[in-house]
């Protein structure tokens, strides 16, 4: 039996912060959690964030915009532009701050895969500009928060 946690790989030579956890929802459930702002304020972010959705257009080229609160009483103002959707398949975006042509946006690609009866595999690949740029966002637990936002999620669907 697969465990059901968050696995990350972090390539020293690329780019990129692959996330991996498997739930125990169907494709179609499991997108929608990604689909619906009233969900997203549940599950999205990492333990003790809140957010507050601004403006959600589920469609290429549409944007969702919120702002994350952290435990601290700090916002931090987020938007995704949506790149490519395929229902309970796929699902692409930008994810940056709240501005316009944000240097520091980055890719990401979310694929849901059925692997048995009622479950998926979740991947969640997040691109970024340079080597760099993914080193600067791991120097403030980029992968710990990204765990924990996917164990979030885990419990959401299970309500």
């Amino acid at each position: 039996m697969t465990t059901m946690k968050v696995t990350a790989s972090v390539p020293d030579d690329q780019p990129v912060i692959t996330m991996e956890r498997e739930f125990a929802a169907p494709p179609s459930v499991l997108f929608r959690a990604f689909t619906d702002p009233d969900a997203m304020k549940v599950w999205y972010g990492p333990n003790g964030f809140t957010i507050t959705v601004i403006a959600m257009d589920f469609r290429v080229g549409g944007q969702f915009r919120f702002t994350m609160h952290g435990p601290d009483g700090t916002d931090y103002p987020n938007r995704m532009i949506y790149r490519e959707i395929v229902p309970s398949t796929r699902l692409a975006y930008l994810h940056g701050s709240d501005i316009d042509n944000d240097p520091r946006a980055f890719d990401v690609v979310n694929t849901f895969r059925a692997i048995e009866a009622g479950r998926t595999l979740l991947t969640r690949v997040s691109t970024f500009s340079s080597i760099e740029a993914r080193n600067a966002v791991m120097k403030f637990g980029a992968v710990e928060l990204g765990k924990q936002t996917l164990e979030k999620l885990a419990v959401y669907l299970k309500v």
